[in-house]
């Protein structure tokens, strides 16, 4: 029996490392880049970036439009059909308005994350009250406060965050996600020496 495979023949994670460890440097390359977009998107572009997220938003809401379409094509009773058409349409109407107007639909879409902070953060603060002691239930108030608090700003803010907020977020999110790879990266490139 093979040690690098399970019993169904197919690649284990040790191999998926493995495999990845003389790729170390394009993925610090990557992590590097966008950590790098992070960082313009925060020093000078959070409006541009905001109409970025936004319109990235609106061509994911297209391509899933598209999907429901499909799937409407697909469904059996005629009642699945419309429903899912309609769905499909409402989300390809939604994807060409924040392409269309990417600062329109931005004001919308700003109200709607600070309402879900505010919300998720309640629901967060709710949940960790009914874990039991032992549990890690202090960590989970802490980020209920914190996503509850940010939420009141955005929309106390509102519409005038708007214009920058999904910029901010996504500029964070770039260089979380960069910095994340380019730990990776690294990691892989110390275990391949080893």
């Amino acid at each position: 029996m093979s040690t690098t495979n399970n019993d169904r023949g197919t690649p284990n994670l040790a191999d998926g490392i493995r495999a990845l460890r003389s790729k170390w440097g394009w993925i610090v390359g990557f992590g590097v880049f966008t950590t790098i977009a992070g960082i313009v998107a925060l020093g000078s572009g959070v409006y541009f970036a905001t109409a970025t997220a936004v319109i990235v938003i609106g061509f994911m809401m297209l391509m899933a439009g598209v999907v429901e379409i499909v799937a409407a094509f697909n469904a059996k009773e005629w009642g699945q059909r419309i429903l899912w058409g309609l769905l499909g349409l409402l989300y390809v109407f939604a994807g060409f308005v924040c392409i269309q107007n990417p600062f329109q639909a931005a004001t919308l879409l700003t109200l709607m994350l600070g309402i879900a902070l505010i919300v998720g953060g309640l629901l967060r603060i709710f949940l960790a009250m009914q874990m039991k002691q032992g549990t890690p239930w202090g960590w989970v108030v802490l980020s209920g406060i914190l996503s509850f608090l940010l939420g009141l700003v955005v929309v106390a803010k509102w519409p005038v965050s708007s214009a920058y907020v999904l910029g901010i977020f996504l500029g964070v999110d770039l260089l979380f996600v960069g910095t994340g790879w380019i730990s990776v990266g690294l990691a892989l490139r110390r275990h391949a020496r080893s």
